[in-house]
C-alpha cells in the first residue's frame, strides 16, 4: 500500500491546501548584506527567522508587506504561517561557500533506486520512497538548495509513512503535543504557548520529507500577561469609624 504525495510550489501567495511543509525549502530568496528587500504577500500571520544574526524578517504594520534585511554573509531558514498553513524560504546573504549536491544525489540515487533526477534550467525530482535508507537519503539531499518543493513528486509506502510519523513524535511530544494520521494525512494536536506552536512547525519541516496534508489543530495558549514586580504594593486604607462625641454629664444641685 502506497499514498501518493504531489508537491506544489507555495512561493509568495501561501494559498495552496494545507500541507506540512518539509525539506526541500519552498523558496531561495538572495539578500545583501546590509541592504532591504520587500516581499508582498497574499496573507500571513507571522513569520520567525531561524538565525536572525544572518538576516532579520520583519511584517510591515497595516499591510502584508514583507521586509527581509541581510546582516551577515551565510544561509538561515524562515518560517510563514497563514491560517493553519506554513511555507519555509531559505535566505542566502552575500555569496556563503556553496553546498555541492553531488554526493548526495548519488547516494540518493542508490538507495532510492527508482529515482529520476533533473538539473539546470527546468530540474525536476521523482522517486518512490519504499525504505527507510531511501527517506534518510533523500532528507540529507533536500536540506541542500540542488532542488525545492515545487520540483518534487515523491509516492511513499505505508510503512515509510509511519516511521515518519515516530520520527515526528519524538519530536513533538516534549512540547506536549501529538502526531496522528487521519487517511494520510497528518494531525497535530494539542496546547501551547505561541512558541510551542512554532517550535512544532520547525520540528515538522525538519523531520520530514516532502509534504503530506496537515491538519493543524494546535491551540495557542496566551500566557498570562507579566506583572510589575517593581510597582509598591497596593496599600488597603481603613475606612475611618465615625465616633459619636458625648456632652459631660450634668452635675447634682446640693440642697
Amino acid at each position: 500500500m502506497s499514498a501518493r504525495m504531489y508537491v506544489v510550489g507555495a512561493l509568495l501567495a501561501l494559498l495552496v491546501p494545507a500541507r506540512a511543509r518539509a525539506w526541500p525549502v519552498d523558496l531561495v530568496v538572495p539578500l545583501e548584506p546590509g541592504k532591504e528587500r520587500f516581499h508582498k504577500l497574499d496573507t500571513v500571520d507571522w513569520v520567525q527567522v531561524a538565525d536572525a544574526s544572518v538576516a532579520d524578517a520583519e511584517l510591515l504594520p497595516g499591510s502584508n508587506e514583507l521586509l527581509l534585511t541581510g546582516q551577515k554573509a551565510g544561509r538561515t531558514l524562515l518560517l510563514l504561517y497563514a491560517g493553519g498553513r506554513f511555507a519555509v524560504w531559505r535566505l542566502t546573504v552575500g555569496s556563503p561557500p556553496r553546498e555541492d549536491p553531488a554526493p548526495r544525489l548519488a547516494a540518493a540515487r542508490e538507495a532510492c533506486p527508482d529515482l529520476n533526477a533533473t538539473t539546470g534550467t527546468e530540474r525536476s525530482l521523482s522517486a518512490s520512497v519504499k525504505d527507510s535508507a531511501c527517506r534518510l537519503a533523500l532528507l540529507e539531499l533536500l536540506k541542500t538548495d540542488a532542488f525545492v518543493a515545487r520540483e518534487l513528486e515523491l509516492t511513499f509506502d505505508l510503512p515509510v509513512l509511519q516511521e515518519q510519523l515516530a520520527s515526528l513524535g519524538e519530536g513533538l511530544e516534549p512540547l506536549g503535543l501529538e502526531a496522528r494520521y487521519s487517511g494520510a494525512g497528518v494531525v497535530v494536536s494539542g496546547a501551547g504557548s505561541p512558541e510551542v506552536h512554532r517550535k512544532a512547525l520547525w520540528e515538522l519541516f525538519h523531520r520530514s520529507v516532502g509534504r503530506v496534508p496537515l491538519d493543524d489543530q494546535i491551540q495557542e495558549v496566551k500566557p498570562p500577561a507579566p506583572t510589575d514586580a517593581g510597582a509598591p504594593a497596593a496599600v488597603e486604607v481603613e475606612r475611618e469609624i465615625p465616633v459619636e462625641v458625648l456632652p459631660p454629664p450634668k452635675k447634682s444641685r446640693k440642697r
